[in-house]
């Protein structure tokens, strides 16, 4: 259910988008929706996860700053923001000791140290990478490519990233019999 909801924003402004071919009024639109969705996990919960508070900061600011100068390139530079601070997150984390994919998997499955660090360093280096993409396609292609790599580039280079790492992990997988 997080997942979907962490998702609507995404799906509404490409929604307003393909309706629209309007960049500014998708970005208030995900703008709004961001805001909805955290005010009624606070209402709901009375705790927001920090990736969400953190979501909502960027589309504040770089959506906020697409309309105020009326320039598509700060909603563009959106996702690499994110990504690029999830992934120099999991980066220093590690050079300074703390591995972060084990603090949000480790309650999910038992793995050696040096598995961990391979694993956080992957999903680094990935979201990384992911940053940089986004940026050659937001400047090398059209507005409409970009906005369709937003919703499923993104996702499909994660999905695809995901399964490799399950296939890589599943020899730490013991089966119950």
């Amino acid at each position: 259910m997080k997942f979907l909801t962490d998702l609507f924003p995404v799906m509404l402004f490409f929604g307003a988008y393909w309706l629209t071919k309007d960049m500014f009024l998708a970005t208030g639109i995900a703008i709004g929706a961001t805001v909805v969705i955290v005010a009624l996990t606070w209402l709901k919960h009375r705790k927001v996860d920090t990736m969400q508070w953190v979501s909502l900061a960027l589309i504040v600011v770089m959506g906020g700053a697409t309309l105020l100068l009326h320039d598509k390139h700060f909603i563009m530079w959106k996702p690499t923001v994110l990504y690029w601070l999830m992934g120099g997150g999991l980066l220093i984390g590690q050079l300074t000791g703390r591995i972060g994919m084990r603090s949000l998997m480790g309650s999910q499955m038992a793995l050696p140290d040096s598995t961990w660090k391979k694993l956080n360093l992957a999903w680094s280096v990935f979201f990384l990478l992911l940053g940089a993409v986004n940026l050659v396609v937001a400047y090398q292609f059209s507005e409409e490519v970009w906005v369709n790599f937003k919703l499923f580039g993104g996702f499909g280079l994660m999905i695809i990233f995901v399964i490799a790492q399950s296939l890589y992990l599943s020899k730490y997988i013991e089966e119950t019999p």
